[in-house]
């Protein structure tokens, strides 16, 4: 429901090197061959291209726009560090060059129309993999801040989860508490615990069922979409101005996953992913704004999910922004109903049997989320990051240094949005505590976090 791939599965991504000696992962992934892939972060599956007209799109054509598309988007990445950009977001630069692009077209206006729908399908993609409503709004200036590794992507065998628990063996027993929702986090205090008479701390977290718990140190990883919304009450005293800032000037975003199973799969057997193509929409044309009526048609497609054998017959799509957040308002049977439809026109089949069974994230209403994860938004950059990361107190005089830390991958200017940006982002803070500990000769006790 959450995290899918390996972004960059090689010897510079924590995450892969943890799932590698856990044991976690195939051969193939862990093969020298594969770590060495440049892809770009995205790897290229067997696809079958569908249209909402009920054809099989030319995968000749597709790849031509995928690859004019591929070059348009590497060249959003060169305006880092320049004095001054040309648009505010990326989407905007997109339709600028798309448009001089179609002058130069020679090809009958059909396969022009074609054409431009296809690249809107990959607007579309880019929002799912930025996690925003559209590219307009991602800062066009920072964007080629974040940082690709290299690798084929790939994905646990035994889910994502399997990480996590393994990595709670090592902890003892006892020492993850769950279900404990926090409500406020105190810092800059004198709190004294009952059973140690002279020892105060400087931060307390009180949860919802009332429980308090003393420490020296906190770190707060809860998503951004969470701070944006809960930061005034969540952390007392407030946060500094210019954290504050950093948080609302940030984006975060929906990107929702709609699996579905089938008795029997429509796709060819060799098909990995089915990409979805609307002839009627362009680039260069505004998208409608009823959400409600389209919602469906910012599903980019659906990965076929390997091996059948494992899974059954299931589908995987990706739908990212107010539509996806409209998607979480629905019954089941609405999402499945939408789908159904969608899926016969394009197979072309009015008869096509429905799927038995649809699961979906909704990662927008989760009280503890807001949204899933975070994109450096126009008015924004990677210096609010590091704002977003920096400790509280922020006076590096304060004889109680580190009190409250910040974590999560909203918090790594370069690798925000993934996993691996998480993990290092949690390292780093460790690191901190770790560093203090080892110079600081005026801290007899042991710390508590």
């Amino acid at each position: 429901m959450g995290a899918h791939w390996i972004h960059g599965p090689s010897k510079e991504n924590p995450v892969f090197q943890l799932a590698s000696d856990y044991g976690l992962l195939d051969e193939e992934a862990m093969s020298e061959e594969n770590q060495q892939i440049e892809v770009g972060g995205h790897p290229l599956l067997p696809t079958v291209f569908y249209s909402n007209t009920g054809r099989v799109l030319s995968p000749e054509l597709v790849e031509g726009v995928r690859n004019l598309f591929s070059t348009l988007l590497d060249q959003t990445r060169e305006f880092l560090h320049v004095p001054q950009v040309p648009v505010p977001s990326v989407g905007q630069y997109l339709r600028k060059e798309i448009a001089q692009q179609v002058k130069e077209w020679t090809d009958d206006d059909e396969t022009k129309w074609l054409k431009l729908a296809i690249l809107n399908m990959y607007l579309k993609l880019e929002c799912c993999i930025s996690g925003t409503h559209s590219m307009d709004h991602v800062g066009l200036g920072p964007f080629g801040e974040y940082t690709m590794l290299p690798g084929l992507d790939c994905t646990f065998p035994g889910s994502y989860g399997g990480l996590p628990d393994c990595m709670l063996t090592s902890l003892p027993k006892e020492s993850v508490v769950f279900h404990k929702p926090v409500t406020v986090v105190r810092w800059g205090g004198s709190y004294q615990e009952e059973s140690q008479e002279g020892r105060t701390f400087p931060v307390q977290v009180e949860c919802e069922d009332g429980e308090r718990f003393l420490a020296d140190h906190v770190i707060i990883t809860v998503p951004l979409g969470f701070l944006k919304e809960h930061h005034e009450t969540f952390i007392d005293p407030p946060l500094p101005p210019r954290k504050a800032d950093a948080i609302r000037q940030l984006g975060f975003g929906t990107n929702n996953k709609i699996f579905l199973e089938f008795e029997q799969p429509f796709w060819p057997p060799d098909c990995q992913l089915i990409e979805v193509v609307w002839e009627d929409e362009s680039p260069l044309v505004e998208a409608g704004t009823d959400v409600q009526a389209g919602w469906f048609r910012k599903l980019i497609g659906f990965l076929v999910l390997q091996p059948p054998e494992r899974y059954g017959h299931v589908l995987c799509g990706f739908i990212a922004g107010k539509e996806s957040e409209y998607m979480e308002t629905l019954s089941d049977a609405e999402v499945l109903t939408a789908l159904t439809d969608v899926i016969r026109r394009l197979t072309g089949n009015p008869h096509l049997a429905p799927p038995k069974k649809v699961l979906r994230s909704q990662w927008h209403s989760a009280p503890y989320t807001r949204g899933s994860y975070s994109y450096v938004a126009v008015g924004s950059s990677g210096d609010d990051i590091d704002v977003l990361a920096q400790p509280l107190p922020e006076d590096a005089a304060d004889p109680r240094p580190l009190q409250v830390l910040f974590a999560g991958e909203a918090t790594h200017r370069t690798f925000y949005s993934t996993t691996h940006g998480a993990l290092l982002s949690g390292w780093r803070e460790a690191d901190r505590l770790l560093n203090l500990y080892d110079t600081s000769e005026s801290h007899q006790h042991k710390p508590r976090l």
